[in-house]
């Protein structure tokens, strides 16, 4: 046998010698670093700027890397397929728990060893993103990434191109199921973006499991990543694993038929919005699965912050932000859809409702009251003309657009807000409804709803005189 030592001793780079344990059943054996170079050791043991380490133990050569972190499944895989399997293994990762990247080779050995199997290890550390590294992938990969990168690029809808691609890459892993899962943990929100099911599989759609709370299961995916940017679990090993680890997602994982796993975060501008996984895929192909699926993701979520951006900008160019009413630019083009016929109806209901006392509890209560007023007033309109169009037309008017309703559904929900408009202590609206069945313009039917509604707030000054502000 060779001296290994005196073998990772010619390397110019930081290079061990790992064996791994072989056994007659699926599970991955022991892995121990038999030998290191000075350059691997210093590395390893050398505490950075912030005080984080890779080695919590000195070095023994022939130790099972347990000695010296805590078990890792990627690790494990990569050490697995090239010791055992006999493939070479490049990868590119980017561990959130240290400040620097590992761009790291493995390469089968041949050594005559009943009991073990050995390969070597070189790595190549980086402070900063090495664009290089990350593009140095297989053909088969390459043409499975640029492939998706084009569809998402050039798509026209965004939606019914990545469910494509999704289906795309649960047919290149051979998956029974592959998900895009969108999260928001500062609202405790999660939403089903994309997702493909093999025909005929024993997986369920995660779309009907509405009452399970997914945010919570991601927040523990996170903790079981451990600043990884891949799991992957192979077989019922890796799972046995996650079950010390997450018993609650184990138990959540074998009810659901999953046999193995690849999940990865999807991560944009350091904030996680989402997860990409494939389920029961095919365990013989991991290396060109991870491959794939860690670049794909890197591009899809890309793809989906964009996107989200542009939804956010759409919603401020219409919604007003502090009533959640629809804002006066959303009116105007509403307005210019009826004067062009865009809209067709039968009957029309304009409804005005101009908020009382927004002056007064501002001068005496300060705008943080105002603005509460304001979204008050909003939810108010927003449960009686649910069904309606609600816009916020100035600073404390709304206008409801009612189509097609009828007159006296209308006009009991009109008199019932006026009615509660007199309760000292409620939430007051000056309100005015015009309703027309012959086709009058809008312009029409808002300029009379406004004339009824300031009708209406002369009446309620008259009742409240002391409430009177100029009005014209």
């Amino acid at each position: 046998m060779m001296d290994l030592q005196e073998f990772v001793n010619k390397f110019h780079t930081m290079t061990s010698i790992l064996s791994v344990e072989k056994r007659d059943d699926d599970k991955i054996g022991t892995i121990r670093i038999e030998a290191a170079n000075n350059l691997y050791i210093h590395a390893m043991e050398k505490v950075d700027k912030d005080g984080n380490v890779v080695f919590k133990e000195k070095f023994i050569p022939g130790s099972s890397y347990e000695r010296y972190m805590k078990k890792e499944l990627n690790f494990e895989n990569f050490c697995y397929e090239c010791a055992i399997k006999k493939k070479p293994v490049h990868a590119y990762i980017r561990p959130e728990y240290y400040n620097f990247s590992i761009n790291l080779y493995m390469m089968p050995l041949n050594i005559n060893d009943p009991k073990k199997a050995y390969c070597s290890y070189s790595q190549e550390i980086s402070f900063e993103e090495n664009i290089e590294a990350m593009s140095n992938i297989s053909a088969t990969t390459s043409s499975n990434v640029l492939q998706a990168c084009i569809k998402l690029r050039g798509a026209a809808d965004l939606q019914k191109t990545m469910d494509e691609v999704i289906e795309d890459i649960r047919q290149i892993c051979d998956a029974s199921y592959c998900c895009v899962l969108l999260t928001d943990f500062n609202e405790h929100t999660w939403s089903v973006f994309s997702d493909a099911l093999k025909k005929d599989s024993s997986i369920h759609s995660i779309r009907e499991l509405k009452d399970q709370d997914f945010v919570e299961f991601a927040k523990s995916w996170i903790d079981t990543l451990a600043g990884s940017n891949c799991l992957m679990i192979k077989n019922q090993y890796d799972l046995e694993v996650i079950h010390k680890a997450n018993p609650t997602w184990y138990e959540s994982l074998t009810g659901a038929n999953v046999k193995s796993l690849v999940l990865l975060p999807l991560e944009y501008n350091g904030t996680t919005i989402g997860f990409i996984w494939v389920a029961n895929f095919n365990t013989s192909n991991t290396l060109i699965i991870r491959e794939t699926l860690e670049l794909t993701a890197f591009f899809v979520a890309s793809e989906i912050a964009n996107y989200q951006l542009l939804g956010k900008l759409e919603t401020l160019s219409r919604i007003d932000l502090l009533t959640g009413a629809m804002n006066r630019n959303s009116m105007n083009n509403k307005v210019t859809q009826f004067m062009n016929g865009e809209v067709q109806f039968k009957s029309l209901g304009v409804i005005f409702a101009d908020l009382n006392g927004l002056k007064s509890t501002n001068d005496n209560q300060g705008h943080d009251a105002g603005d509460k007023l304001l979204k008050d007033a909003a939810q108010i309109l927003r449960s009686y003309f649910s069904d309606c169009e609600l816009y916020r037309a100035g600073g404390d008017e709304f206008l409801v657009i009612a189509l097609d309703k009828p007159k006296k559904d209308l006009e009991d929900k009109v008199n019932r807000i006026r009615e509660e408009s007199m309760i000292p202590g409620k939430v007051s609206f000056a309100i005015g409804l015009y309703y027309c069945e012959n086709g009058e313009s809008i312009c029409t039917a808002m300029h009379k709803a406004d004339g009824l509604m300031y009708e209406d707030k002369k009446r309620y000054y008259d009742r409240f005189p002391a409430n009177r502000r100029r009005f014209l």
